[in-house]
């Protein structure tokens, strides 16, 4: 990562004035399994949800949404997306320590997320980060791909 990106983006929760922006990434990131408007809206408003942010100079460039569980001890990874012309710049990693940290400051002890299996960039950057593969989804995606879920215990 650049020192100049590096000293520039800004990691914070994303709340309901941003959801243009968060659309706007989604159509960028994704030509299935896009979230909704009202999915959206519902998931921003949600105790059980937290969506956070990577802005470069004030625009949107990555999220992470983040769910919580009533009555467990696990959080699950529902999004991420970071805009093309940001990939490969470290931000995906900056949010996936950043929902690690909320995780573990709201007792959760374990992360997990589902990935596609032809998504080999986001698999490296999970396996990097101690995450192992548990279950193969077959025809888990809107287009009929198959996915991987993933986990990983937090300390």
């Amino acid at each position: 990562m650049s020192p100049t990106l590096q000293t520039d983006v800004v990691y914070r929760q994303v709340g309901l004035n941003r959801i243009d922006d968060l659309l706007a990434l989604e159509e960028a990131c994704f030509q299935y399994d896009r979230i909704s408007r009202r999915n959206l809206c519902n998931l921003l408003q949600s105790p059980s949800a937290c969506c956070l942010g990577a802005y470069h100079r004030g625009e949107l460039v990555g999220s992470l949404m983040l769910l919580f569980r009533k009555n467990t001890r696990s959080a699950r990874i529902y999004s991420i997306a970071i805009t093309p012309t940001f990939r490969g710049k470290g931000i995906g990693r900056g949010l996936l320590i950043r929902a690690e940290r909320r995780a573990r400051l709201r007792g959760c002890k374990r992360m997990r997320l589902e990935v596609r299996l032809d998504n080999g960039v986001a698999i490296n950057l999970y396996e990097q980060l101690g995450y192992k593969d548990s279950q193969i989804l077959s025809g888990y995606y809107e287009d009929g791909a198959h996915g991987m879920r993933y986990r990983k215990e937090l300390d």
